[in-house]
């Protein structure tokens, strides 16, 4: 069975599936997409193989997750679950580990038990049938197994160089007693999810100077201090005292909107809740500009026609940057009904 597994936010099944296929349109690709609201994922079904290679991981913007599809299994015996998984599997060679999941949804969350204690029992029969390695290697593909149901799952597999590298594509991250607000969460996961650990190495250096534009009441700017960087925090409302006394931190009573740096900066972040075209344009001046170097920003959707709002934008911040970039943009597990994309110049 050739075709593509992907996670996503509950809610958010349609965007995924529109994505999917118009992605798998422009690169030559048959095939359909299967998805029902509020299940946590869909299916794109294709009988081409080059489907998961044609649909990179980082370059989707709705899937958490992004797997090769082995196999459907339903009506799986509860009794014996893992011979048919065994028989599926047949001829597929080693993994260098095994998951078992389940979509991050309400209705899926009760399986969270069954995955644990399943994943115990299936690991040992992989290893006796050949098809596991004794210790984790991540240099071999990834086997997933996710149920949906007690008698339904799917088969697939991940290329740990083309998926997210944590269980339901959700990195675990804490909300740390001092960060002034949740949304320092979302600016910490664009930079795991968004960069790769030799970006983040190289850009978010102690010394660097950014802008962070709607900054109130601190988070993105609490976030970029732990990384020793400077900070013009661009917004009407307070920022929280603890944030200002780092040092690091200049807080300017202006509209993020119009506001310009002096001289140009290393880094650009914005969180305002504006619509998304006009934010979109907004973060295109900046490069145009030659206001920053690199960007994280959020652009809040509307109720209808995500996916169409976010190739739109996605299209108009690079059509109005007036420069090369590399843009990539999730919807990552701590945002809600918004994107955030990550800027940088084309290398």
């Amino acid at each position: 069975m050739d075709g593509l597994l992907c996670y996503c936010r509950q809610g958010f099944e349609p965007e995924l599936a529109a994505e999917l296929t118009e992605r798998a349109a422009q690169a030559g690709i048959a095939g359909y997409a299967r998805a029902s609201r509020n299940d946590g994922y869909a299916v794109f079904a294709s009988d081409d193989a080059r489907i998961a290679s044609a649909l990179r991981w980082r370059e989707l913007v709705f899937a958490r997750q992004k797997l090769a599809l082995i196999a459907e299994l339903r009506g799986l015996d509860p009794k014996d679950r893992i011979a048919p998984m065994l028989e599926a599997m047949r001829g597929r060679g080693r993994f260098g580990d095994a998951w078992v999941e389940h979509p991050d949804s309400d209705a899926a969350k009760p399986l969270a038990g069954l995955a644990r204690s399943f994943g115990n029992a299936l690991r040992p029969a992989l290893r006796k049938a050949g098809l596991l390695t004794e210790k984790e290697n991540p240099k071999l593909p990834r086997l997933h197994v996710t149920f949906v149901d007690g008698d339904h799952a799917f088969l697939a597999v991940a290329d740990p160089a083309d998926s997210a590298p944590w269980p339901l594509g959700i990195p675990r991250l804490k909300l740390l007693p001092d960060a002034p607000s949740r949304s320092a969460l979302k600016l910490e996961e664009a930079f795991l999810v968004l960069l790769d650990a030799r970006e983040r190495e190289a850009l978010l250096k102690p010394g660097m100077a950014a802008a962070d534009l709607g900054a109130a009441p601190g988070g993105w700017t609490w976030v970029l201090t732990r990384h020793g960087i400077r900070v013009s925090s661009i917004d009407n409302g307070p920022l929280r005292q603890h944030v200002l006394d780092t040092g690091l931190v200049t807080h300017l009573r202006e509209d993020g909107f119009h506001w310009q740096p002096p001289r140009p900066l290393d880094w650009m972040v914005c969180d305002m809740v504006e619509q998304p075209r006009r934010v979109a344009e907004r973060m295109a001046a900046w490069f145009r500009e030659g206001w920053c170097r690199h960007a994280v920003f959020n652009l809040k959707l509307p109720m209808k026609k995500r996916w169409d709002e976010t190739r739109l934008c996605l299209d108009l911040f690079a059509q109005k940057a007036g420069k090369p970039l590399t843009a990539r943009a999730k919807q990552l597990y701590h945002d809600r009904e918004e994107i955030t994309v990550f800027a940088t110049p084309r290398q």
